[in-house]
């Protein structure tokens, strides 16, 4: 924004030092000069010789000036402190105006080099806490906040390129070889480019719901998140049963403020999750949800091999499926816990995932309890 130029900060305080320095003095000589005046006649008079209080001896006559005569003397001397102060003021001003605002600089500094993109440096003002310094904290976080934030949409645009380019590699390839030879476009080539098609559509799909999410461009309503939850169990039931698995729901209605459509698409992704990632046989799930004062619980557990805590971090971030995990042909595109993650955030709860001591994962959905008046 184009501003007209106009006084800087470090010359308005100083000139506010000054006045007040100013100020300050005209009060104080105004003091004095009231104070002189109870003791001074208005005119000039002559005393006649006589006894002094106090005094034994006989003193000559006296002369006792008038407040003009005292004027006359206590003008120039007060001119003479106001010019002192004034300069003073300036001077010891912009000394102080100086001193006061040099973290102001370095935090100037700092966003000019965060405008040129560089994100890795802090301003770590020295010294305790204060407003500059408070301030120049909350610069900071807010930078270690950006700075992870760029690093993670440039993974996310890597992995993402590297994801869609695959289907695309192999369908070029597909195609390549049915030009050379159109007389092997068989059935089964068919339903290769299908498959590949099919994925590269799904991967789309879920860039595109990772990112709606990610914006929160949606209509928030009540909903329950118990009847989601069996709405998604009785979606991926077929999928359990072929794989063997058993599905147990339960827990108390769960009413919160969202998206229907993207709560249901957070539990069917845990619960698809759940599925794949389980035992080849015996395996379980289960969904149970919970209501609190404040906030609802979602929680999905499977069974399934020991999880190391350092890999159930990663498992939320984008196209980390888990490679010690075991997979199949409904793996799926790597986004199911970002997307889970991120709607989740979307609606101001947390997601947490924990690796069970039996083996398989617990992952548990926080989102804010419905106020009274909707529920």
């Amino acid at each position: 924004m184009d501003r007209a130029p106009g006084l800087s900060v470090r010359l308005k305080l100083t000139l506010s030092y000054a006045g007040f320095l100013m100020l300050a003095g005209v009060l104080l000589l105004a003091v004095v000069w009231l104070f002189l005046l109870r003791y001074v006649p208005p005119d000039a008079v002559t005393i006649p010789g006589g006894r002094v209080p106090h005094n034994p001896i006989d003193s000559p006559s006296r002369f006792i000036p008038g407040r003009y005569d005292l004027w006359r003397a206590f003008a120039p001397k007060a001119a003479a402190v106001m010019a002192f102060l004034l300069v003073f003021g300036l001077v010891g001003g912009w000394f102080l105006a100086g001193r006061m605002l040099a973290p102001l600089n370095r935090i100037a500094e700092a966003t000019r080099l965060a405008a040129t993109g560089s994100l890795s440096h802090r301003i770590r003002l020295p010294g305790r806490s204060d407003e500059f310094r408070e301030l120049a904290d909350a610069f900071d976080s807010m930078l270690a906040r950006l700075e992870a934030h760029v690093a993670e949409q440039r993974r996310f645009a890597a992995n993402a390129s590297h994801e869609l380019r695959t289907p695309l590699t192999i369908t070029q390839t597909l195609l390549e070889v049915a030009r050379s030879d159109p007389a092997q476009l068989s059935g089964e080539l068919v339903e290769r480019l299908h498959a590949v098609n099919a994925r590269a559509i799904d991967l789309t799909e879920a860039l595109l719901l990772l990112s709606r999410a990610d914006q929160r461009s949606f209509t928030r309503e009540l909903v329950d998140l118990s009847l989601i939850a069996e709405e998604a169990t009785e979606t991926l039931l077929p999928l359990a049963e072929k794989r063997g698995l058993t599905i147990e729901t339960s827990g108390d209605v769960a009413p919160t403020i969202g998206s229907h459509a993207l709560l249901l698409q957070l539990s069917t992704n845990l619960v698809h999750n759940a599925i794949v990632h389980n035992l080849p046989q015996q395996g379980a799930v289960w969904v149970t949800t919970s209501a609190h004062p404040k906030h609802v619980v979602l929680t999905v557990e499977n069974t399934g091999e020991k999880l190391s805590p350092e890999l159930v971090t990663t498992l939320a971030e984008p196209f980390r499926r888990g490679s010690e995990r075991i997979r199949s042909d409904h793996a799926g595109v790597g986004l199911g816990l970002a997307i889970a993650k991120s709607i989740t955030q979307a609606h101001d709860g947390t997601l947490t995932l924990t690796p069970r001591a039996a083996g398989g994962l617990c992952v548990t959905v926080q989102l804010p309890a419905a106020p009274p008046c909707h529920s």
